[in-house]
């Protein structure tokens, strides 16, 4: 495959397969979207991660056929993730840490900090987050979104979203520096 061939080109001739009915470019397709819908959902839905994954690719595989645009198809994955990875998170009683090579971009946040210990914390204060401050951190430092594309993603308007991104950050920064 060239180099210069962004994911979402490289995926549309497999959409429109799979929306055809093609079988063998579903399971391609499926296999090409898992890594990134597993990087989506494990710091949202760190307890249930495997099952967020789950009920994320079955959103995918039954909702493919409605997708208009198939170079839209990564960022219809990530808002079908983010919303799956939400709700699974929502519905856990006991979360448990992130995972910490998922939340590595986090360590901005961090200046200064000893990077050898850093994974093992990171998880634990991500842990001590809400699914919502979590989310947002998500969204801004593993997917570099704005505002205005999280609130959209969210669906929330994008002054909630500004003010939960300040809080996780705020809360993030306090309890490092403790």
């Amino acid at each position: 495959m060239n180099d210069d061939i962004r994911p979402w080109d490289a995926a549309a001739p497999l959409v429109r397969a799979a929306q055809r009915g093609d079988a063998l470019a579903m399971d391609d397709l499926i296999k090409l979207v898992t890594p990134y819908v597993t990087r989506l959902c494990t710091p949202i839905a760190p307890a249930d991660a495997a099952d967020a994954v789950q009920e994320a690719l079955l959103a995918v595989f039954r909702g493919l056929r409605g997708l208009r645009d198939p170079l839209a198809f990564y960022g219809w994955v990530r808002a079908v993730s983010v919303r799956e990875a939400v709700r699974v998170a929502r519905r856990t009683a006991g979360e448990s840490p992130a995972d910490p090579e998922e939340i590595a971009r986090l360590r901005d946040l961090l200046p200064g900090a000893d990077t050898s210990q850093l994974s093992a914390e990171i998880r634990d204060l991500l842990a001590r987050m809400s699914v919502k401050e979590r989310t947002v951190l998500v969204l801004r430092e593993l997917e570099g979104l704005d505002e205005r594309s999280m609130a959209e993603l969210l669906d929330i308007p994008e002054g909630t979203v500004k003010s939960r991104l300040s809080r996780a950050r705020s809360s993030f920064r306090k309890a490092w520096t403790r």
